[in-house]
């Protein structure tokens, strides 16, 4: 079983979408307009109030246009103390508390510029500005509107300001981060699941191949030896017919397993007993190579079996591996060749790897021309899945003359 990590889902407020979202965004652009408003009526200057009421519309764009929003209260800011320094009498008020509307688009820059840079660059110049109150800009005509004891006090305002956009604006990113995580998750997730799902129906495919192929081919078999033999040899077909029973037994153990398989969707959990409490599943070893052998024996076949593979040195799914691919290879003997063909099997482990050869004569007939159909089909592909699947390599091919072969290597695990 492997761990399945979870992604954290960010909080409600971080991630406000739709028209929620976008109501509590026009509320808040709206409350820091009135601020600015609200802030005008305490100055008496000719052109306070134009100013204020420029400042905060500004305001309303700001989410859209941080950028030129700063820009254009920053100008307003200077045509202000412009104002402010006309000899005769001032014309606006600097400092003023609708100047608030500077550390408003500063906070909006660093929150929704969406370049890196322009944050760094907006708390700079609102820095520079407050700075540059202190002494003024003679070239301009702008004499200081700062004393030295209020600088401090201004540069901690700005930067407390710009510290909690900053650090709104991470904790907003990180919040989208961590959604785009969660969506791309559960599409993994599901993605996933669905390869799950073919590669057991492959599985499954290859389960009912193998089953019903082999079984069915060797009950053809011997149910056509046995209709030959019936009445000249009572005990022949006696024996054939038990083989027969034998083999349709098993194949229906088999079946049975799988349609477990498709009814509660959970193959080889490793309980030896089946999920409902039904009889233990049937453990699929070498051992039943020679099984098979005896069955294709019986069948007409001539059968070499020779396996040296020391005990367990094989997982039950690397055994079950080498069964399937020897059991259909004799499956394609039966059905192209028939009897009276001679089959070579060979099983040896050589460096933590299981070398499987199946050989076969073809029973005299040239390679590529056999009983029963094609040659290709679901049986190659099932078995070269099969040792692919375990790490392996699989090659099968016609020889040079007469019948068939089959080579496969599957890497084994060390006990």
């Amino acid at each position: 079983m492997t761990e399945e990590r979870t992604v954290p889902v960010p909080s409600a407020w971080m991630t406000l979408s739709g028209r929620y979202g976008r109501a509590v965004a026009r509320a808040g652009d709206t409350g820091m307009a009135l601020v600015v408003l609200v802030a005008t009526w305490y100055y008496d200057g000719e052109y306070d109030l134009l100013l204020g009421w420029l400042m905060a519309l500004c305001l309303l764009a700001r989410r859209r246009y941080p950028g030129t929003v700063m820009a254009v209260v920053l100008a307003l800011s200077a045509v202000q103390l412009a104002l402010h320094d006309v000899p005769e009498q001032p014309l606006a008020s600097a400092p003023a508390a609708y100047d608030a509307a500077v550390l408003f688009a500063m906070l909006s820059v660093v929150h929704h510029s969406r370049t890196t840079w322009m944050p760094y660059l907006a708390g700079a110049v609102v820095l520079l500005v407050t700075t540059a109150g202190t002494v003024g800009m003679p070239p301009l005509g702008i004499e200081s509107f700062v004393d030295l004891e209020s600088l401090p006090i201004f540069w901690g305002l700005t930067l407390t300001v710009w510290l909690t956009a900053f650090t709104l604006n991470t904790r907003r990113l990180y919040a989208e981060s961590q959604a785009a995580r969660a969506w791309h998750a559960e599409r993994d997730q599901e993605q996933r699941v669905r390869l799950a799902a073919a590669r057991e129906r492959a599985d499954i495919a290859r389960e009912l191949h193998d089953v019903v192929a082999h079984s069915l081919a060797v009950m053809i078999l011997q149910a056509d030896g046995a209709e030959s033999v019936l009445r000249k040899s009572p005990d022949m077909a006696e024996s054939a017919l038990k083989t027969i029973a034998a083999t349709g037994r098993d194949a229906i153990d088999d079946m049975h397993r799988i349609v477990r398989v498709l009814r509660e969707g959970n193959p080889d959990s490793g309980d030896p007993g089946s999920a409902d409490g039904g009889p233990p599943r049937r453990l699929v070893t070498l051992d039943e190579i020679e099984v098979v052998a005896e069955r294709a024996r019986a069948a007409g076949l001539t059968v070499d079996v020779s396996v040296e593979v020391g005990e367990g040195r094989l997982s039950p799914a690397e055994e079950m591996t080498a069964f399937r691919i020897v059991q259909e290879c004799l499956t394609n003997v039966l059905r192209h060749a028939g009897a009276g063909a001679g089959v070579d099997i060979r099983l040896r482990e050589e460096r933590d790897t299981l070398l499987i050869s199946v050989v076969d004569d073809g029973a005299g007939t040239f390679a590529g021309r056999g009983v029963g159909g094609d040659l290709g089909g679901n049986g190659l592909v099932g078995m070269r899945e099969r040792a692919e699947l375990a790490g392996g390599t699989f090659e099968a091919g016609p020889r040079l003359g007469n019948g068939w072969h089959v080579r496969a290597s599957i890497p084994t695990r060390t006990k």
